[in-house]
């Protein structure tokens, strides 16, 4: 069964050092699906345990199977506008709407 659309919690705005927690979910896809949260149009890189250079900078925790973007503390630099695809390989992926945050 194809995904329907993700229903995504986004906090509009959030105090700089904080934690913030987004979460993206649909529940009529079969098999489940995994998800991809994007920032402004861009897809977020999962953090591998190969600690390059480039995952230095990550200030996120994004699980696929759940559906969850955890941010540890975030910055100004998070400020902007996130939305998340569900899809698991049966269908159109779907994606829910844009929700902008800012720090």
């Amino acid at each position: 069964v194809a995904p329907t659309t993700p229903v995504c919690e986004v906090p509009i705005s959030a105090m700089t050092g904080t934690v913030v927690q987004m979460s993206c979910k649909e529940t009529e896809g079969s098999p489940p699906s995994e998800y991809q949260w994007y920032k402004n149009g861009v897809a977020l890189l999962e953090k591998t345990a190969t600690g390059s250079a480039r995952a230095a900078n990550i200030t996120y925790t994004m699980n696929k199977k759940s559906g969850t973007l955890l941010f540890n503390t975030v910055t100004k630099n998070d400020t902007g506008e996130y939305f998340c695809e569900a899809s698991n390989g049966i269908g159109l992926s779907q994606k829910c709407s844009v929700k902008r945050m800012q720090v």
